[in-house]
């Protein structure tokens, strides 16, 4: 990584939560809120752009840990605001703090962890994975 990371840093991200983020699973509604897993999605985002500067060419980051309390309800049309906070820096790995905002106050926080990765060991590793996915696809009898 570049030079320059340091705890306390911070970055933001603000949304609207649209009905695409709603609770839904195998295309049926569950509750017609903003969803856990869009939340988290937007809590590793804001935490991305705070590591995207530092990252040299031959650099990826990757979410490798996610601990989040979804406290509070948000409607679709209500905005997000979301702030992430480098807390930790160690080995390779990046620890922000990341809070999420509506109109009523904090409607969730947790820790985002990314690993800073080679991207030619990551090439490598997702090819041996597909390999390993084809051979073991072959192995399967098939369904019929």
């Amino acid at each position: 990584m570049k030079p320059g990371l340091e705890i306390g840093q911070t970055a933001e991200v603000e949304i609207s939560v649209t009905t695409e983020m709603r609770a839904a699973f195998a295309g049926e509604m569950v509750h017609e809120l903003y969803a856990t897993s869009a939340l988290v999605h937007h809590m590793e985002w804001v935490a991305r752009k705070l590591i995207l500067p530092y990252l040299e060419s031959h650099e990826a980051g990757m979410g490798c840990h996610v601990e989040v309390s979804h406290l509070m309800l948000t409607l679709p049309g209500m905005k997000v605001r979301l702030k992430a906070t480098v807390s930790d820096l160690r080995d390779s790995k990046i620890v922000c703090d990341v809070e999420a905002f509506n109109f009523r106050g904090r409607i969730a926080r947790g820790t985002i962890t990314q690993a800073i990765v080679e991207k030619a060991w990551l090439e490598k590793k997702m090819k041996e994975m597909a390999v390993v996915r084809n051979i073991s696809q072959e192995a399967e009898p098939s369904a019929r």
